[in-house]
């Protein structure tokens, strides 16, 4: 459901509310509170396919391009890519070939490991990944929908969230935030 034709109520609410009601009230705020997190993903996933669109990338080839252009040499194992973005390696290697296919990165042998392939982006790669992230930075991320000391609040909470889940240790990098 778009901004521009909002429920009359607040459908997560009304399920907590019906939640309580059926006798499961003690897990009603955390059932909220994965649908509430399920529906962001949803608008802010919305909002960046938008934005995205007219340059032909998903959010997932984005990533990849972008994170190649905050490498030292512009390249990265494939292997690597798949860590760093959290992804499954068969997701990285989609990617890739989209991406290859398009210009924007090529597959490099490994100049010391015969078994690694790096992915390397190439010059129109890198222009584009920086005007998407201009044009991401204009539209979404500068405007997220939240005042800065919320946003610093949900990201910490979010942090939190993700590294009891075991998404990654606690090495002092959260503390930033």
């Amino acid at each position: 459901m778009s901004a521009s034709s909002p429920l009359p109520l607040d459908p997560i609410a009304e399920a907590h509310r019906q939640w309580t009601k059926h006798g499961w009230g003690d897990v009603a705020d955390g059932m909220a509170a994965v649908t509430s997190l399920m529906r962001a993903q949803q608008i802010m996933l919305a909002r960046v396919e938008e934005v995205l669109k007219p340059t032909g990338l998903t959010f997932s080839r984005y990533e990849l391009l972008t994170l190649l252009t905050f490498t030292k040499t512009g390249a990265i194992p494939m292997a690597k890519a798949s860590a760093r973005l959290q992804v499954h390696p068969t997701s990285v290697t989609n990617a890739v070939d989209r991406l290859e296919t398009a210009g924007y990165v090529r597959r490099t042998p490994h100049p010391s490991d015969r078994r690694t392939t790096l992915v390397e982006i190439t010059d129109s790669g890198r222009e584009l990944a920086v005007d998407a992230t201009e044009k991401l930075n204009a539209q979404v991320f500068g405007k997220p929908g939240l005042a800065k000391d919320r946003l610093t609040s949900l990201v910490r909470i979010l942090a939190e969230l993700r590294r009891t889940a075991g998404d990654f240790e606690n090495d002092g990098a959260a503390a930033a935030w």
